[in-house]
Protein backbone atom coordinates (compact mmCIF):
# COMPACT_ATOMS: atom_id res chain seq x y z
CA UNK A 1 0.00 0.00 0.00
CA UNK A 2 1.44 3.39 -0.98
CA UNK A 3 2.11 6.07 1.59
CA UNK A 4 -0.57 8.69 2.25
CA UNK A 5 1.18 12.04 1.76
CA UNK A 6 -1.84 14.31 2.25
CA UNK A 7 -1.07 15.38 5.81
CA UNK A 8 2.55 16.04 4.83
CA UNK A 9 1.33 18.19 1.93
CA UNK A 10 -1.05 20.16 4.15
CA UNK A 11 1.69 20.93 6.65
CA UNK A 12 4.03 22.03 3.87
CA UNK A 13 1.32 24.34 2.55
CA UNK A 14 0.77 25.79 6.03
CA UNK A 15 4.43 26.81 6.10
CA UNK A 16 3.93 28.62 2.78
CA UNK A 17 0.83 30.38 4.14
CA UNK A 18 2.81 31.60 7.14
CA UNK A 19 5.57 32.89 4.89
CA UNK A 20 3.02 34.66 2.68
CA UNK A 21 1.20 36.25 5.63
CA UNK A 22 -2.04 34.37 4.92
CA UNK A 23 -4.44 33.03 7.53
CA UNK A 24 -6.09 30.72 5.02
CA UNK A 25 -6.17 29.75 1.37
CA UNK A 26 -9.32 29.18 -0.68
CA UNK A 27 -8.49 26.38 -3.13
CA UNK A 28 -10.58 26.22 -6.29
CA UNK A 29 -8.26 24.37 -8.70
CA UNK A 30 -9.56 20.81 -8.92
CA UNK A 31 -6.11 19.27 -9.31
CA UNK A 32 -4.94 21.15 -6.22
CA UNK A 33 -8.00 19.97 -4.30
CA UNK A 34 -7.23 16.39 -5.29
CA UNK A 35 -3.58 16.81 -4.29
CA UNK A 36 -4.55 18.00 -0.81
CA UNK A 37 -7.65 15.90 -0.07
CA UNK A 38 -7.86 13.02 -2.53
CA UNK A 39 -11.26 14.19 -3.82
CA UNK A 40 -11.52 13.62 -7.58
CA UNK A 41 -14.94 15.10 -8.34
CA UNK A 42 -15.60 17.97 -10.70
CA UNK A 43 -17.04 20.53 -8.25
CA UNK A 44 -15.69 21.52 -4.84
CA UNK A 45 -13.95 24.13 -2.73
CA UNK A 46 -11.26 23.52 -0.16
CA UNK A 47 -10.09 25.90 2.55
CA UNK A 48 -6.75 25.45 4.29
CA UNK A 49 -5.98 27.27 7.54
CA UNK A 50 -3.06 26.82 9.88
CA UNK A 51 -4.99 24.11 11.74
CA UNK A 52 -7.91 22.99 9.53
CA UNK A 53 -8.71 21.58 6.12
CA UNK A 54 -12.28 21.95 4.89
CA UNK A 55 -13.90 20.51 1.75
CA UNK A 56 -17.29 21.74 0.54
CA UNK A 57 -19.06 20.01 -2.34
CA UNK A 58 -22.59 19.23 -3.48
CA UNK A 59 -25.04 16.36 -3.13
CA UNK A 60 -23.81 14.56 -6.28
CA UNK A 61 -20.52 13.78 -4.56
CA UNK A 62 -21.61 13.05 -1.00
CA UNK A 63 -20.59 9.38 -0.88
CA UNK A 64 -17.61 9.85 -3.17
CA UNK A 65 -16.21 12.75 -1.14
CA UNK A 66 -16.50 10.93 2.18
CA UNK A 67 -14.90 7.81 0.70
CA UNK A 68 -12.00 9.59 -1.01
CA UNK A 69 -11.25 12.21 1.63
CA UNK A 70 -11.66 10.05 4.73
CA UNK A 71 -10.44 11.78 7.87
CA UNK A 72 -7.94 14.11 6.20
CA UNK A 73 -10.47 16.97 5.96
CA UNK A 74 -13.87 18.01 7.24
CA UNK A 75 -16.38 17.30 4.46
CA UNK A 76 -19.52 19.42 4.15
CA UNK A 77 -22.25 18.63 1.63
CA UNK A 78 -24.61 21.32 0.33
CA UNK A 79 -27.90 20.75 -1.53
CA UNK A 80 -28.55 24.32 -2.70
CA UNK A 81 -25.91 27.09 -2.73
CA UNK A 82 -22.40 25.75 -2.36
CA UNK A 83 -21.01 29.31 -2.22
CA UNK A 84 -23.24 30.23 0.73
CA UNK A 85 -22.26 27.02 2.48
CA UNK A 86 -18.60 27.78 1.86
CA UNK A 87 -18.85 31.18 3.55
CA UNK A 88 -20.91 29.71 6.38
CA UNK A 89 -18.33 27.02 7.11
CA UNK A 90 -15.41 29.43 6.79
CA UNK A 91 -16.93 31.41 9.64
CA UNK A 92 -16.37 28.38 11.88
CA UNK A 93 -12.64 28.15 11.15
CA UNK A 94 -11.62 30.67 13.77
CA UNK A 95 -10.57 34.28 13.35
CA UNK A 96 -9.40 34.85 9.80
CA UNK A 97 -8.07 38.16 8.58
CA UNK A 98 -6.29 37.66 5.25
CA UNK A 99 -7.47 34.85 3.00
CA UNK A 100 -5.65 34.00 -0.19
CA UNK A 101 -7.35 32.76 -3.33
CA UNK A 102 -6.03 31.07 -6.44
CA UNK A 103 -6.07 34.05 -8.78
CA UNK A 104 -4.79 31.95 -11.69
CA UNK A 105 -7.85 29.68 -11.41
CA UNK A 106 -10.77 31.77 -10.15
CA UNK A 107 -13.00 33.36 -12.78
CA UNK A 108 -13.85 37.07 -12.68
CA UNK A 109 -17.45 36.18 -11.87
CA UNK A 110 -16.45 34.03 -8.91
CA UNK A 111 -13.99 36.66 -7.77
CA UNK A 112 -16.92 39.07 -7.59
CA UNK A 113 -18.70 36.59 -5.30
CA UNK A 114 -15.85 36.93 -2.80
CA UNK A 115 -16.10 40.69 -2.55
CA UNK A 116 -19.91 40.69 -2.63
CA UNK A 117 -20.22 38.22 0.24
CA UNK A 118 -19.96 40.96 2.85
CA UNK A 119 -17.58 38.95 5.02
CA UNK A 120 -14.87 40.50 7.20
CA UNK A 121 -12.00 38.72 5.47
CA UNK A 122 -9.51 40.52 3.28
CA UNK A 123 -9.11 38.60 0.04
CA UNK A 124 -5.62 38.49 -1.44
CA UNK A 125 -4.53 37.00 -4.79
CA UNK A 126 -2.17 34.20 -3.82
CA UNK A 127 -1.02 32.74 -7.11
CA UNK A 128 0.31 29.22 -7.54
CA UNK A 129 1.16 28.22 -3.97
CA UNK A 130 0.16 24.56 -4.17
CA UNK A 131 1.84 24.20 -7.54
CA UNK A 132 5.12 24.97 -5.74
CA UNK A 133 4.63 21.74 -3.84
CA UNK A 134 3.32 19.70 -6.75
CA UNK A 135 6.40 20.30 -8.90
CA UNK A 136 8.46 17.87 -6.80
CA UNK A 137 7.01 14.38 -7.14
CA UNK A 138 7.00 11.77 -4.39
CA UNK A 139 8.05 8.18 -5.10
CA UNK A 140 4.37 7.22 -5.24
CA UNK A 141 3.59 9.91 -7.81
CA UNK A 142 6.56 8.89 -9.94
CA UNK A 143 5.45 5.27 -9.77
CA UNK A 144 1.97 6.19 -10.99
CA UNK A 145 3.39 8.12 -13.95
CA UNK A 146 5.66 5.18 -14.77
CA UNK A 147 2.67 2.81 -14.81
CA UNK A 148 0.71 5.25 -16.98
CA UNK A 149 3.64 5.44 -19.41
CA UNK A 150 3.88 1.63 -19.59
CA UNK A 151 0.17 1.43 -20.25
CA UNK A 152 0.51 4.02 -23.02
CA UNK A 153 3.36 2.03 -24.56
CA UNK A 154 1.29 -1.15 -24.59
CA UNK A 155 -1.70 0.62 -26.14
CA UNK A 156 0.47 2.13 -28.87
CA UNK A 157 1.99 -1.24 -29.76
CA UNK A 158 -1.43 -2.86 -30.05
CA UNK A 159 -2.62 0.02 -32.21
CA UNK A 160 0.31 0.18 -34.63
CA UNK A 161 0.01 -3.45 -35.69
CA UNK A 162 -3.46 -2.64 -37.05
CA UNK A 163 -2.61 0.64 -38.85
CA UNK A 164 -2.94 0.55 -42.64
CA UNK A 165 -2.90 3.10 -45.42
CA UNK A 166 -6.45 4.19 -46.20
CA UNK A 167 -7.57 4.33 -42.57
CA UNK A 168 -8.67 7.71 -41.28
CA UNK A 169 -6.88 9.58 -38.53
CA UNK A 170 -10.04 9.43 -36.45
CA UNK A 171 -10.35 5.65 -36.81
CA UNK A 172 -6.75 5.19 -35.67
CA UNK A 173 -7.33 7.53 -32.72
CA UNK A 174 -10.41 5.55 -31.75
CA UNK A 175 -8.48 2.27 -31.80
CA UNK A 176 -5.71 3.79 -29.70
CA UNK A 177 -8.12 5.28 -27.18
CA UNK A 178 -9.96 1.98 -26.94
CA UNK A 179 -6.74 0.14 -26.08
CA UNK A 180 -5.83 2.82 -23.53
CA UNK A 181 -9.14 2.32 -21.75
CA UNK A 182 -9.07 -1.46 -22.00
CA UNK A 183 -5.58 -1.58 -20.51
CA UNK A 184 -6.62 0.57 -17.55
CA UNK A 185 -6.29 4.29 -18.32
CA UNK A 186 -8.72 6.24 -16.13
CA UNK A 187 -9.16 8.94 -18.76
CA UNK A 188 -7.57 10.61 -21.75
CA UNK A 189 -5.59 13.48 -20.18
CA UNK A 190 -5.99 15.55 -23.36
CA UNK A 191 -7.62 15.07 -26.79
CA UNK A 192 -5.58 12.45 -28.62
CA UNK A 193 -3.71 13.85 -31.61
CA UNK A 194 -3.45 11.63 -34.67
CA UNK A 195 -2.23 13.58 -37.70
CA UNK A 196 -0.99 12.38 -41.06
CA UNK A 197 0.82 13.63 -44.13
CA UNK A 198 1.18 17.42 -44.34
CA UNK A 199 -1.06 17.79 -41.27
CA UNK A 200 1.83 16.52 -39.12
CA UNK A 201 3.30 20.01 -39.60
CA UNK A 202 0.54 21.26 -37.25
CA UNK A 203 2.05 20.64 -33.79
CA UNK A 204 -1.39 20.41 -32.12
CA UNK A 205 -3.50 19.23 -35.04
CA UNK A 206 -7.07 18.17 -34.36
CA UNK A 207 -7.60 14.56 -35.38
CA UNK A 208 -9.58 14.54 -38.64
CA UNK A 209 -11.28 12.20 -41.11
CA UNK A 210 -8.31 12.46 -43.49
CA UNK A 211 -7.31 9.01 -44.81
CA UNK A 212 -3.66 8.13 -44.31
CA UNK A 213 -1.83 7.65 -47.61
CA UNK A 214 1.02 5.24 -48.27
CA UNK A 215 4.31 6.92 -47.45
CA UNK A 216 2.74 9.45 -45.08
CA UNK A 217 4.10 10.51 -41.77
CA UNK A 218 1.71 9.53 -38.97
CA UNK A 219 2.14 11.49 -35.73
CA UNK A 220 0.47 10.21 -32.56
CA UNK A 221 0.47 12.35 -29.40
CA UNK A 222 -1.54 10.78 -26.59
CA UNK A 223 -1.66 10.13 -22.88
CA UNK A 224 -2.76 7.75 -20.17
CA UNK A 225 -3.83 8.39 -16.60
CA UNK A 226 -3.29 6.21 -13.52
CA UNK A 227 -4.24 7.26 -9.97
CA UNK A 228 -4.89 10.70 -11.43
CA UNK A 229 -1.35 11.03 -12.81
CA UNK A 230 -0.63 11.54 -16.50
CA UNK A 231 1.82 10.19 -19.03
CA UNK A 232 2.33 12.13 -22.28
CA UNK A 233 3.90 10.36 -25.27
CA UNK A 234 4.48 11.24 -28.94
CA UNK A 235 5.69 8.97 -31.72
CA UNK A 236 6.01 9.59 -35.46
CA UNK A 237 6.01 6.68 -37.91
CA UNK A 238 5.81 6.10 -41.67
CA UNK A 239 2.76 4.22 -42.97
CA UNK A 240 2.48 1.86 -45.93
CA UNK A 241 5.97 2.33 -47.38
CA UNK A 242 9.63 2.59 -46.57
CA UNK A 243 10.76 6.02 -45.43
CA UNK A 244 12.21 8.27 -48.09
CA UNK A 245 15.72 9.59 -47.71
CA UNK A 246 14.32 13.03 -46.85
CA UNK A 247 12.12 11.49 -44.15
CA UNK A 248 15.05 9.57 -42.67
CA UNK A 249 17.22 12.68 -42.48
CA UNK A 250 14.46 14.66 -40.79
CA UNK A 251 13.63 11.90 -38.36
CA UNK A 252 17.26 11.22 -37.46
CA UNK A 253 17.79 14.90 -36.66
CA UNK A 254 14.84 15.03 -34.27
CA UNK A 255 15.86 11.72 -32.69
CA UNK A 256 19.45 12.90 -32.21
CA UNK A 257 18.20 16.10 -30.55
CA UNK A 258 15.85 14.17 -28.28
CA UNK A 259 18.54 11.69 -27.23
CA UNK A 260 20.98 14.52 -26.49
CA UNK A 261 18.39 16.19 -24.28
CA UNK A 262 17.49 12.97 -22.47
CA UNK A 263 21.15 12.25 -21.80
CA UNK A 264 22.03 15.81 -20.77
CA UNK A 265 19.07 16.73 -18.58
CA UNK A 266 19.53 16.94 -14.82
CA UNK A 267 18.04 18.71 -11.85
CA UNK A 268 19.62 22.11 -11.16
CA UNK A 269 20.11 23.20 -14.75
CA UNK A 270 17.84 25.99 -15.92
CA UNK A 271 14.87 25.49 -18.19
CA UNK A 272 16.75 27.52 -20.79
CA UNK A 273 19.80 25.25 -20.59
CA UNK A 274 17.58 22.18 -20.89
CA UNK A 275 15.84 23.54 -23.97
CA UNK A 276 19.19 24.32 -25.59
CA UNK A 277 20.29 20.68 -25.39
CA UNK A 278 17.93 19.83 -28.23
CA UNK A 279 17.55 23.26 -29.85
CA UNK A 280 21.29 23.66 -30.51
CA UNK A 281 21.33 20.39 -32.47
CA UNK A 282 18.37 21.40 -34.60
CA UNK A 283 19.57 24.98 -35.16
CA UNK A 284 23.01 23.76 -36.19
CA UNK A 285 21.38 21.95 -39.11
CA UNK A 286 19.42 25.03 -40.17
CA UNK A 287 15.99 24.00 -38.85
CA UNK A 288 15.77 26.31 -35.84
CA UNK A 289 12.73 28.16 -37.18
CA UNK A 290 10.94 24.85 -37.67
CA UNK A 291 11.20 24.03 -33.94
CA UNK A 292 8.77 26.62 -32.65
CA UNK A 293 7.74 25.26 -29.27
CA UNK A 294 9.69 24.55 -26.10
CA UNK A 295 11.49 21.29 -25.37
CA UNK A 296 9.04 20.17 -22.70
CA UNK A 297 6.88 20.75 -19.65
CA UNK A 298 6.12 19.21 -16.30
CA UNK A 299 3.48 16.50 -15.93
CA UNK A 300 1.60 15.13 -12.95
CA UNK A 301 -2.03 15.50 -11.96
CA UNK A 302 -2.26 17.74 -15.01
CA UNK A 303 -0.67 17.09 -18.36
CA UNK A 304 0.86 20.59 -18.39
CA UNK A 305 2.49 21.65 -15.12
CA UNK A 306 5.63 23.39 -13.98
CA UNK A 307 8.50 23.43 -14.73
CA UNK A 308 8.95 24.52 -18.33
CA UNK A 309 11.91 23.41 -20.40
CA UNK A 310 11.93 26.58 -22.46
CA UNK A 311 14.37 29.24 -23.62
CA UNK A 312 12.30 31.79 -21.67
CA UNK A 313 12.77 29.97 -18.33
CA UNK A 314 15.89 30.97 -16.42
CA UNK A 315 14.87 29.15 -13.23
CA UNK A 316 16.58 25.98 -12.04
CA UNK A 317 14.74 22.73 -12.63
CA UNK A 318 13.95 21.13 -9.27
CA UNK A 319 14.98 17.64 -8.33
CA UNK A 320 12.15 15.07 -8.58
CA UNK A 321 10.23 17.02 -11.21
CA UNK A 322 8.79 14.87 -14.00
CA UNK A 323 8.96 16.46 -17.44
CA UNK A 324 8.43 15.70 -21.10
CA UNK A 325 11.24 15.79 -23.65
CA UNK A 326 9.65 16.51 -27.03
CA UNK A 327 11.63 18.29 -29.74
CA UNK A 328 10.05 18.56 -33.16
CA UNK A 329 10.53 19.88 -36.67
CA UNK A 330 7.52 21.10 -38.67
CA UNK A 331 7.72 22.02 -42.36
CA UNK A 332 4.58 23.64 -43.77
CA UNK A 333 3.06 21.66 -46.62
CA UNK A 334 5.46 18.76 -46.09
CA UNK A 335 4.93 17.40 -42.61
CA UNK A 336 6.55 17.20 -39.22
CA UNK A 337 8.21 14.90 -36.72
CA UNK A 338 7.90 14.98 -32.92
CA UNK A 339 9.34 12.44 -30.49
CA UNK A 340 8.29 12.66 -26.84
CA UNK A 341 9.22 10.76 -23.69
CA UNK A 342 8.67 11.36 -19.97
CA UNK A 343 11.61 11.59 -17.56
CA UNK A 344 12.21 12.04 -13.83
CA UNK A 345 14.87 14.64 -13.02
CA UNK A 346 17.50 13.59 -10.52
CA UNK A 347 20.72 15.26 -9.44
CA UNK A 348 22.94 13.45 -11.93
CA UNK A 349 20.61 12.95 -14.84
CA UNK A 350 17.16 12.06 -16.07
CA UNK A 351 15.50 8.71 -15.43
CA UNK A 352 13.28 7.48 -18.25
CA UNK A 353 9.71 6.73 -17.20
CA UNK A 354 8.43 5.94 -20.70
CA UNK A 355 10.01 3.34 -22.98
CA UNK A 356 12.43 5.60 -24.87
CA UNK A 357 12.08 3.35 -27.93
CA UNK A 358 12.49 5.93 -30.68
CA UNK A 359 13.83 4.01 -33.66
CA UNK A 360 12.01 4.93 -36.86
CA UNK A 361 9.08 2.57 -37.48
CA UNK A 362 7.93 1.85 -41.02
CA UNK A 363 4.50 0.24 -41.00
CA UNK A 364 4.62 -1.68 -44.28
Amino acid sequence: MSADRRQERRLALVQILEAEGLDALLVTGLSNIRYLTGFSGSAAFAVVTHSDLLLVTDFRYEEQARAEVGGIARVEIERSSVWERLFQEMSTLGPLSTVGFESHVLTVRDGERLTAAGKPWRWKPAGELIERLRVRKSPEEIASIRVAAALARAALRETLVTVRAGQSERLIAGVLEGHLRRLGSEAHPFPTIVASGPRTAWPHARTSLRPVAAGDWLLLDFGAQVDGYCADISRTVVVGARASERQRVMYDLVRTAQLRAREGLRAGMTGREADALARDVIEARGFGEAFGHSLGHGIGLEVHEAPRLAKTNGDALPQDAVVTVEPGIYLSGQGGVRIEDDVHLVEDGAELLSDGETELLELT
